[in-house]
């Protein structure tokens, strides 16, 4: 089995070296899907040994170039501030030695040691194990046969992973890894928690059930994001 990690970057330098070094302890290639960052995230990115592919900025269409040029038969896609835990590799090989699997999915943990990344965590185990509803932070890996049948990523600007997630639990059994975790920071919910909660509520229900189109969603989740950093500077 040949895993390759693909990892969309926009600005990432601070981070990139470990996000890089993360996914070469699973994947036996990284390909990093960079956007033109100033900052020199693509450079730094080769440098650590990664595969550099130049995308359209956009998380939906620098996750279908990723795609693209890898050469993996299972596909892993993680974000540029998640860390896998020791095990994940062993993990999907044992998921995916059933033929029926096509792919699944990573227990998600905020980190910190605060009520709201415990509250967080727990939230998003649930949701996933009873709805079946997870993102791309989760460190998403299918089979690339699966993911060449479902046509792969849109080049959606928000939802790019949900849209994916939902034609895949349609296609297919999937597996939820929760003795291995994927870490992520709960920085982004620190600050306005049950706001931010609310928001995104808001978001995947237009977008889930009122079938409003992710071109039009990027707009309003633009315009929430100003409203909340311009709350913040009054205060």
């Amino acid at each position: 089995m040949r895993i390759s990690a693909i990892i969309p970057t926009w600005c990432e330098a601070e981070g990139v070296a470990r996000a890089v070094a993360s996914a070469r302890a699973v994947a036996d290639e990284v390909i990093v899907a960079d956007a033109g960052s100033p900052d020199g995230t693509g450079a730094l990115a080769e440098a650590h040994g990664a595969t550099l592919v130049h995308a359209a900025k956009g998380r939906g269409a620098q996750l279908a170039a990723g795609a693209q040029a890898a050469t993996g038969d299972v596909l892993l896609f993680l974000h540029a501030d998640a860390e896998l835990g020791v095990g994940a590799r062993a993990a999907i090989e044992a998921r995916l030695a059933d033929p029926a699997i096509v792919g699944g999915n990573f227990m998600l943990v905020f980190e910190g040691a605060g009520a709201i990344a415990w509250t967080f965590t727990r939230a998003n185990d649930l949701r996933r194990r009873l709805f079946r509803i997870y993102y791309g932070d989760s460190a998403i890996f299918v089979r690339r046969e699966a993911y060449d049948a479902l046509g792969g990523f849109k080049p959606y600007p928000i939802f790019e992973d949900y849209e994916l997630v939902r034609r895949l639990e349609r296609y297919g059994r999937t597996a939820y890894v929760r003795d291995v975790t994927v870490r992520v920071s709960a920085r982004r919910f620190e600050a306005s928690p049950w706001r931010t909660l609310r928001d995104w509520t808001l978001l995947h229900t237009l977008y889930s059930i009122g079938g409003v189109h992710p071109e039009r969603l990027v707009s309003l989740y633009a315009d929430v994001r100003r409203r909340r950093s311009a709350g913040r500077v009054r205060s």
